[in-house]
């Protein structure tokens, strides 16, 4: 049986109160990292979370409050890090939002908080921690998209457009660093059980599992799982690539 050991490793999750977030912060302690949880809104979950993994695995995460579309609160964050824990070896950019609409009923202010939240907030974080990193010669990083990044969806151009972005960012990251022992994955989820997705009238629900060759929706647990594998070392030699976690939805 194989064993992923994260030891002594410090993992920064953004967007972790809720979700698949909080699901990849709780498995990557379970792994023996030292997790940072941050979060915008949700202050008592993210409580209750980091008291979960207090009390099952002896580790006590930092949380900190932050809007990652605010280059200035994404610097205090590190500032907050850097004095609490000391550097980071473990990026996963999980925090994204959604505004969906026809694109010909679609504001400017709904394009713009989309952009600002899911692409500009994962270049504002990467860029102000990629230092750690660089001088650690080591480091893993995570970026979580989604399938309609690849496959697009009607009414989300701004949600396809901010996803898809990331996935661009993501391969020209993992070329600038690898020499420096840094891989850059991107994640993209399908269809997973989550408060975004809950929010979906329930035949739109039904039309998509049955469209799922698994016959079933995902959990938080089922990406998380893939997210600790690629923070490992079992996965050294993987950098660049886009994996799907689908069920066999987009293949």
């Amino acid at each position: 049986m194989v064993v992923i050991d994260l030891k002594n490793k410090n993992a920064l999750i953004t967007g972790a109160s809720r979700g698949i977030g909080a699901a990849i912060a709780y498995k990557l302690a379970q792994a023996g990292a030292n997790v940072v949880i941050n979060y915008n809104q949700n202050q008592q979950p993210a409580s209750e979370l980091a008291n979960k993994i207090k009390s099952d695995f002896n580790i006590t995460p930092l949380l900190f409050k932050a809007n990652i579309s605010n280059l200035q609160e994404v610097k205090q964050m590190k500032e907050f890090i850097h004095s609490n824990l000391g550097k980071i070896d473990i990026l996963i950019n999980n925090t994204g939002i959604n505004k969906d609409k026809l694109l010909r009923n679609l504001t400017d202010e709904e394009w713009l908080d989309v952009i600002n939240v899911n692409l500009n907030g994962v270049f504002y974080v990467t860029r102000e921690f990629i230092g750690d990193m660089i001088e650690k010669r080591y480091g893993r990083i995570i970026n979580i998209s989604s399938i309609v990044a690849l496959s697009g969806s009607a009414g989300q151009t701004n949600y396809c457009a901010s996803k898809a972005g990331i996935i661009g960012f993501s391969k020209a990251l993992a070329r600038e660093y690898a020499k420096r022992n840094i891989t850059v994955n991107v994640v993209a989820p399908g269809y997973i059980e989550t408060d975004m997705t809950n929010k979906l009238p329930e035949k739109i629900k039904e039309s998509i599992i049955n469209s799922i060759p698994l016959g079933r929706t995902g959990k938080p647990e089922d990406v998380a799982n893939l997210v600790v594998f690629l923070a490992s070392d079992l996965a050294s030699y993987i950098t660049g690539e886009v994996i799907n976690i689908s069920g066999g939805l987009y293949m």
